[in-house]
């Protein structure tokens, strides 16, 4: 049976007792009334008393150590620098990169002032609705004719960082109600997949076979792998002998200004491995061969990075540079005028065409599901449904009566 009363000492000047309701309150002290001398007492609360210890003890931590801020004085922009600086370890750096760039350059901006408890939610959906009509921070390097309003799609990543962080914040007791839940978001319009297709596949094959980055866009057509993965492709995870790719980092820049690239773990640092078509492993000992002989001639020069795709010294590629190569190739050989992430649909459809189920399409693409991989290439292609149509004459054609 739960005791209804309790009130005990704890680590440092708190204590801890079951409410009437049968919550449970930690009480701490955070000071003295400098005209009364008496204590100035604080609660925090939670469902249960392992629950409330701990956000205690984590409150003790930070008055003991000078980080503490009273709740009730905590503006959003201050909780946000505190929940950038100490509640994010767990993220991937070019992930929280992008995180602070968004608290940084909207989210504090419009709400950084106000005190944490007092946000609401109409202030944060009016919040959203300036973002989608006017929270574009344009630069000289951009074009005249973008709109002025960010896409559905940076809103709701806007709205993910700041739920974030201020379910952190209630976890903490900070706060009591998170202001985000309530609000409404704009629809994300689904992307229309552009892929390669029939006689334009042999084309680009054929282009890219021209290419200094033939390896690399090859790689790319015949694996589906993200190019951040492809650009931290190390030779050791090319197993040539047992026909296997393994994936395990991915490059990525720092998302700051000068940023560096860097090699990163996969999400959950979870490693695939594939199984690409035998040309694929001519390709990359042909690459490899001629990477060697550019290593040889150009002696101390040669950056030893051990990646697979590098650029003329052996360093890392960066994307942007492999887009506008990618782009200046597509535009030369009079081929659809497509992104370099659509070579990952375009490989995904050729697995399906080709017979893979959706179960070895996930393994292969890095999916969380095969549901979503299923949504996102439930589509039938053309050469999908005639051939679906054929396997149906065919089957009409053996049966013993006519039709």
């Amino acid at each position: 049976m739960a005791r209804q009363s309790n009130t005990r000492s704890a680590q440092g000047s708190g204590s801890i007792r079951q409410r009437s309701n049968g919550r449970w309150e930690a009480r701490y002290t955070v000071g003295h009334n400098p005209s009364t001398g008496t204590q100035i007492r604080r609660s925090i609360y939670g469902s249960s008393e392992k629950e409330v210890l701990k956000k205690l003890q984590q409150v003790q931590v930070d008055i003991e150590v000078g980080a503490y801020t009273e709740p009730q004085k905590m503006t959003v922009g201050e909780w946000l620098e505190i929940w950038l600086k100490d509640y994010t370890m767990n993220i991937k750096p070019s992930t929280l990169s992008s995180y602070a760039h968004n608290v940084n350059s909207h989210i504090v901006p419009a709400l950084g002032s106000i005190p944490l408890q007092k946000l609401n939610p109409h202030t944060v959906q009016g919040f959203y609705n300036t973002l989608l009509k006017s929270g574009r921070i344009k630069q000289k390097c951009h074009k005249k004719e973008m709109p002025d309003g960010l896409s559905a799609r940076s809103v709701n990543f806007i709205h993910t960082v700041l739920h974030m962080a201020l379910r952190q914040a209630i976890k903490l007791s900070y706060m009591r109600v998170n202001p985000t839940e309530a609000c409404i978001l704009p629809r994300v319009p689904k992307r229309e997949m552009t892929i390669l297709q029939g006689e334009q596949i042999p084309k680009f094959i054929d282009a890219a076979s021209n290419h200094s980055h033939k390896a690399l866009f090859l790689t790319l057509l015949f694996t589906g792998i993200r190019i951040g993965e492809a650009l931290g492709l190390t030779w050791d995870c090319v197993d040539s002998s047992n026909g296997i790719i393994h994936i395990r980092k991915q490059l990525q820049r720092e998302r700051v200004k000068g940023g560096q690239l860097q090699l990163v773990s996969l999400k959950n640092d979870k490693e695939r491995k594939l199984s690409p078509p035998t040309t694929l492993f001519h390709v990359l000992a042909e690459h490899k061969q001629k990477q060697d002989e550019w290593q040889y001639l150009l002696e101390d020069l040669w950056v030893q990075s051990e990646l697979v795709f590098t650029n003329d010294i052996g360093g890392a590629l960066d994307n942007q540079g492999v887009y506008n190569a990618f782009k200046r190739m597509l535009s030369y050989n009079d081929l659809p005028s497509i992104r370099l992430h659509d070579l990952r649909h375009t490989a995904a459809t050729l697995m399906l065409q080709n017979g893979d189920d959706y179960k070895t399409l996930q393994d292969a693409l890095g999916h969380h599901s095969a549901g979503f991989t299923l949504d996102t290439y439930g589509h039938v292609t053309d050469k999908m449904k005639k051939d679906s149509a054929d396997r149906m004459e065919a089957f009409i054609q053996s049966l013993p009566v006519s039709v």
